[in-house]
């Protein structure tokens, strides 16, 4: 598990199956020291839960409307005192929820420096006028001594990634030597795994925990990618 460790230990609780659990997270998240100066009244979109607690811990105000990427950061808002519409789990869906939504005040979309989507650039280009404030940054940390001890071992390794800086992160080990499965959590993060070279690549039926969580239980269900990976070396 690559993300933060109380994040790694929830998801790794809710996973149903034998495995060993290896926790190395690839970034550390610092907040911004204030927040930028907002409107006067505004909404705000959120899309990602480092980005609710970043503005909760800087004195945001729980303003509305309120709009989340999917659920993980929708129950993160919801916990804040919002009340979130939230969209499928990426920007697209996003974007065009808050187009079709037409708020008639400002909108802040509260970000880190690593984001994508350009939410605020094509809000505004629809007329939606929408501000970004960034406030907070994820810092690169090395793997483990631990992962990369399994990541070079016989066994096999399934590696859920969920979100695409993570999983460019994960790539910079280059190619492994164990047999490894990667779970993406969408398109955009699996774009990012090729220099992983894994030996199977499962992209989660939908942008969200649940949704990874099955998954990464169905390969832990079946030794059928263990054998391919096996025939392969």
């Amino acid at each position: 598990m690559t993300r933060p460790a109380p994040e790694s230990r929830a998801f790794a609780k809710s996973v149903r199956g034998d495995f060993e659990l290896v926790i190395s997270p690839l970034f550390r998240v610092e907040t911004a020291a204030s927040l930028p100066q907002l409107p006067g009244k505004f909404g705000v979109i959120f899309t990602s839960a480092n980005g609710v607690r970043a503005w909760m811990s800087l004195g945001g105000p729980v303003s509305a409307p309120c709009f989340a990427v999917g659920e993980a950061t929708g129950r993160e808002a919801r916990a804040a005192g919002f009340t979130p519409e939230i969209a499928k789990g990426n920007a697209d869906d996003l974007v065009a929820r808050i187009a079709r939504t037409r708020p008639g005040i400002p909108l802040v979309h509260a970000r880190g420096h690593h984001a994508r989507g350009r939410v605020a650039e094509r809000l505004s280009s629809a007329g939606i006028e929408t501000h970004e404030a960034e406030i907070y940054d994820q810092h690169a940390l090395p793997m483990s001594g631990e992962a990369q001890k399994v990541l070079n071992s016989d066994q096999p390794v399934i590696a859920p990634l969920f979100s695409p800086r993570s999983a460019a992160l994960f790539s910079k080990q280059g190619k492994v030597h164990a047999p490894l499965a990667v779970v993406a959590m969408s398109e955009a993060v699996a774009g990012q795994i090729g220099p992983i070279a894994p030996r199977h690549v499962v992209i989660a039926n939908h942008p969200c925990a649940e949704s990874m969580r099955s998954a990464v239980e169905r390969l832990l269900d079946a030794d059928r990618w263990v054998e391919r990976c096996g025939d392969a070396q």
